[in-house]
């Protein structure tokens, strides 16, 4: 007997690979009343005999059905994922497609019997195919999200039909020899299963989605005959007049000395054009149509933004001063010999990663830039470049919104430097993608604000974490100005690689100070499992005959009692098997007892069974009105049962049988656990001892006074001008509202590297959020500059604290949502009074 270990599946899809599993065991257990059912109405004696041995091996083997779809779902889904290699895995499963058709020697290697199974198999996925069509297609777009596809790819989908079906012959495979039963079980199981498999489809989407997960856009597919346009729209053969066929493609583009336009190749070949790599290769959406000569002005600059000096202060250009007085660049020729020609700015040394430190130039209201202002630099040149009115004002806007995000005081100046790096990206996201002004999802948009984010969050630049930070943080934009930055994918890799980076550094930082992350792993982990046992208690509870408040009280009280101690391990599963007799003799406590003997006994056992029900609330630390309550309908019920007619031995005897079998209830496994949303784990109580409470910092809600006034002093200074923006200028989007920053709802939007103001020993402390348990079940924060701190919060204890305005957060809004806002007050100043509203 094969002892391989099973699969170890990535944590974001364990989830999702549960739903399917208890889906299979759902249609397996209807298949088996389904099959008695078709066997009465059956009128042939074969026919009939068929269904009712499917049905009787089914029944006596539904453990073995769900543990072989189970080990085959799992050894299916990790090869899919990468996570096992294709030789790897329990002996006897079926080797993948991939490895079958690998090549001809495979090919012959594969008898007639495993060709029959994967024709099943097939057959069986266009059975569930065609009844959750919309559904996979949907489910193809998360996964290409989660498993970092370069499109939706139904074949590289891990939970895909043909999957599925594959875990299904092989289960059936597994309970019946007999061609005949197998033919049966195959059509029963997969009817069964086809029709849960939609509402099975939907779920896993839905929690994909409330996990964060973003499905991926559609992709444009290009063809030789269609041209080589990236921007969105499909070419007829020919380029738009006026545009340089070179210009519509991803290679780099030049000014040569009479000004015209050059190319150089590009990554797929000399006409740098992703369309000339191949017929029908898919690439990512691109940011909108933008002229090929402005598209090659914004390179150019971008190129010379990091890489070479600008203009130089004496430039006739930048004579009026603004954003450039002051400029202290290194190198480079002098007022004398600035050109005042655009391509010919390129001269002066180069300049590094923080050349702009010292840079002491202003914008138009006076506030101090941490950065030279390009766009307003080379306006001129921008829309000479440009066509249209609307182009114009694009610029014009996005210059005097970065003039708003250089001169920000909330962003360290070292993070606002590396944001004044993107200034010629984002200036090509704005003019070809409207969106970049209204929506807040926008890839470009969360890229800047997560870099302004972190930075703020960062208290000390000289330090190993802020200096690790700011180099990442650099490295990613410069591999953003010298990539194809036309394209969104490019900006959602960078944002994923940001948040990967913030991740380890935080969770290194929370082991540094005490593995407060393993604890609290622990905990939440100990908390699903009670809540799954609780809920699958109750439901071995439902027919049983007793009291409602007992049927309660055992499946929502006791059971966290039991599980408790279960937790403890080998030493408590004495424990919690005594605990579990302790809930058999309450139920049968309130049983009739009509013959003085049965009261004696009952009158002699009724003190030890009050003293082990306490100490099993003390246990958990029950709450005393929990407790009030529960005793309150018990005693009365005690006292009737002293009243009534007893029951016989035989109905005695049953009933006891009916609650040893619903309290021998075991405690799901810790690997196949229902996912829980925030607003379950948030309810779900939690007891930590005094060691684990000190290890882990837990801000209990008992140490907090919440009848104190809050004092709304928060020692840092506020944006009384950041609210509701309802000004309206023709041309541009109307914003979305800004993400919380206060109250309930800020608990569902916190985020790993981000600043907060939480309120700890009568004042106001700015605190970073380093940890997020995998269920959002507990928080982790840090404070101090000199000695690290953590500060744990259960998931009901920040929803308390952001109710009572206890914690918020440092910034007000984003940095492009504070910057914005200025920019649209600033620019309806300018508009005439009439035309205001």
């Amino acid at each position: 007997m094969d002892q391989t270990p099973p699969p170890r599946l990535p944590a974001h899809l364990e989830p999702a690979v549960q739903r399917v599993r208890m889906a299979a065991r759902a249609a397996a257990e209807q298949t088996v009343d389904s099959l008695g059912l078709s066997a009465l109405a059956s009128h042939s004696v074969v026919q009939r005999d068929a269904l009712l041995g499917a049905q009787y091996e089914l029944n006596r083997k539904l453990a073995i059905f769900a543990l072989t779809f189970n080990d085959t779902l799992d050894t299916d889904v990790a090869r899919q994922t990468g996570t096992l290699t294709p030789s790897a895995g329990p002996a006897g499963l079926c080797p993948s497609p991939d490895d079958l058709v690998a090549s001809w020697d495979k090919l012959a290697l594969v008898d007639d019997h495993e060709v029959e199974i994967h024709i099943s198999a097939d057959r069986f996925a266009l059975e569930i195919g065609h009844a959750c069509e919309w559904e996979i297609r949907e489910l193809d777009a998360y996964m290409g999200t989660l498993l970092g596809l370069r499109g939706t790819q139904h074949d590289r989908n891990p939970l895909r039909a043909e999957v599925i079906g594959q875990a299904m012959i092989r289960a059936v495979e597994a309970v019946a020899d007999r061609p005949e039963l197998r033919k049966v079980l195959c059509t029963e199981i997969g009817r069964s299963l086809s029709q849960a498999m939609r509402k099975t489809y939907a779920d896993i989407v839905a929690d994909l989605r409330r996990s964060g997960v973003k499905p991926m856009g559609l992709s444009v597919r290009q063809t030789a005959s269609r041209g080589a346009s990236l921007h969105g729209g499909l070419s007829t053969g020919h380029d738009e007049a006026g545009a340089d066929p070179a210009s519509t493609g991803s290679g780099r583009h030049l000014l040569s000395a009479n000004g015209r336009l050059s190319t150089r190749p590009g990554p797929f070949g000399d006409g740098g054009s992703r369309s000339a790599a191949g017929i029908g290769q898919s690439v990512t959406a691109s940011l909108g149509r933008v002229d090929g000569e402005m598209m090659a002005l914004i390179r150019r600059l971008a190129a010379t933004s990091t890489g070479q000096a600008p203009a130089q202060p004496g430039d006739s250009r930048l004579r009026s001063g603004g954003a450039w007085a002051g400029w202290s660049g290194h190198g480079g020729p002098g007022e004398a010999d600035a050109p005042g020609h655009v391509t010919s700015v390129l001269s002066g040394g180069p300049l590094g990663a923080d050349a702009w430190a010292h840079y002491s130039g202003s914008n138009a209201e006076g506030q101090p830039l941490a950065a030279p202002n390009l766009i307003l630099a080379y306006r001129d040149q921008l829309r000479q470049a440009s066509h249209g009115a609307l182009d114009h004002m694009v610029i014009d806007v996005i210059a005097s919104l970065f003039d708003q995000i250089l001169a920000d005081g909330k962003v360290p100046p070292q993070m606002a430097r590396q944001i004044a790096r993107l200034q010629l990206p984002v200036l090509r996201a704005a003019l070809g993608d409207n969106s970049f002004f209204s929506s807040r999802k926008h890839p470009v948009r969360r890229f800047i604000n997560r870099i302004a984010s972190l930075g703020t969050a960062v208290d000390d630049f000289d330090g190993a974490e802020g200096r690790a930070l700011l180099a990442r943080v650099a490295a990613l934009v410069q591999e953003v100005v010298d990539g194809d930055f036309e394209q969104i994918g490019l900006y959602e890799q960078k944002l994923l690689a940001l948040e990967d980076f913030v991740s380890s550094q935080a969770q290194a930082q929370v082991q540094a100070l005490g593995g407060a992350d393993a604890v609290l792993a622990r905990k939440e982990t100990e908390q699903r499992v009670a809540h799954q046992f609780a809920e699958e208690l109750e439901a071995a509870l439902k027919n049983v005959p007793v009291p409602e408040y007992l049927r309660s009280f055992l499946a929502h009280t006791w059971s966290r009692v039991i599980a408790s101690a279960d937790a403890q391990g080998e030493p408590g599963q004495a424990l919690a098997q005594a605990l579990r007799d302790v809930g058999r003799e309450l139920l049968m406590s309130v049983q009739p007892k009509g013959t003085p003997a049965l009261r004696q006994a009952f009158i002699r056992r009724l003190p030890q069974l009050m003293k082990d029900l306490n100490q099993g609330l003390d246990r958990i630390g029950c709450a005393d009105e929990v407790r009030r309550d529960f005793f309150a309908q018990l005693l009365p019920g005690h006292a009737e049962s002293l009243k009534g007619t007893p029951l016989s031995t035989l109905e005695t005897n049953l009933l006891a049988r009916q609650v040893d079998g619903a309290l021998a209830t075991p405690l799901p496994d810790a690997q196949r656990l229902v996912p829980v949303n925030a607003a379950q784990m948030a309810a779900l109580p939690v007891v930590f001892t005094p060691a684990e409470a000190h290890a882990v910092g837990l801000l209990d809600e008992r140490a907090v006074d919440w009848a104190a006034p809050l004092d709304l002093d928060l020692g840092a200074p506020a944006d009384p001008e950041i609210t509701a923006v309802d000004i309206d200028i023709a041309g541009l989007p109307t914003p979305e509202p800004v993400e919380p920053t206060r109250g309930r709802s800020l608990a569902d939007h916190v985020q790993i590297g981000f600043a907060y103001q939480m309120q700890l020993n009568g004042g106001w402390q700015k605190v970073r959020l380093t940890h997020v348990s995998p269920g959002r079940g507990f928080f982790v924060f840090t404070h101090g500059e000199q000695q690290r701190q953590t500060v744990s919060l259960t998931a009901r204890m920040l929803q308390r604290l952001c109710e009572a305005g206890r914690l918020r957060a440092f910034e007000n809004a984003y940095l492009l949502e504070r910057a914005t806002a200025r920019a649209r007050r600033q620019l309806a100043a300018l508009k005439p009074a009439g035309t205001r509203r």
